[in-house]
């Protein structure tokens, strides 16, 4: 906890800030730091237990994926709070456990917008990588009449999943552009140059022209 409060940095601070995220400490250095601590799943426990952004995102990189129970997963989303430390626990660890299935199905149902959030990402990770038993047609009917008027962090993985669809499945690719087209959602997003909009249609078809082979 002291390695970490002396990699404060308070305009690091402010930028993290502004994203949600209550903590100062640069990314790369706490990679650097993880790196040098290893795997060490104890320590990992106890850093999540301070409730500290900074020592939880840390922890994350440090624990052993799939140690975590179900329900301790659980309610370690639920008591995440910021955003950094939600999509890093989905990311570094869920998809890695065994639950991860189980809680995708429990969290897409929730209630609670930030963790229907994070069941669709997981829902978005499976679209790319293991599609086999989704109904794809049946999330594209959930996300074209949910996805408009959904909180920001729910529309935004509602959308990723749109996306994913449309680049990742040839034969549901039209009518994932045409529901991008019809909600218009993150179309006016800004955007910075060299980098693709998150708006659905131009985001498949970007994705969709780099996947393209070179014209001999």
């Amino acid at each position: 906890m002291a390695e970490l409060a002396a990699l404060e940095d308070p305009k690091a601070r402010a930028v993290n800030e502004k994203h949600g995220d209550d903590h100062g400490v640069n990314l790369g250095k706490l990679r650097a730091l993880a790196k040098r601590l290893r795997t060490q799943q104890e320590l990992a426990r106890e850093l999540w237990a301070t409730q500290d952004t900074a020592a939880r995102l840390l922890a994350l990189l440090i624990c052993r994926p799939k140690a975590f129970g179900r329900d301790e997963l659980d309610a370690m989303l639920r008591g995440a709070r910021t955003p950094k430390v939600q999509d890093w626990l989905v990311n570094y660890v869920v998809k890695k456990n065994p639950h991860a299935e189980e809680l995708r199905l429990v969290w897409t149902a929730d209630p609670d917008p930030v963790v229907a959030s994070a069941g669709w990402a997981l829902t978005t990770e499976r679209v790319a990588k293991n599609p086999d038993g989704l109904d794809l047609p049946g999330l594209l009917d959930v996300i074209e009449a949910e996805m408009k008027d959904a909180p920001d962090r729910l529309q935004w993985a509602m959308n990723h999943c749109l996306a994913q669809i449309g680049i990742e499945h040839p034969e549901h690719r039209a009518r994932a552009i045409a529901v991008g087209e019809r909600l218009q959602v993150l179309k006016d997003y800004p955007t910075s140059p060299g980098c693709t909009s998150p708006f659905a249609p131009d985001w498949i078809a970007e994705m969709v022209r780099r996947q393209a082979p070179p014209v001999a």
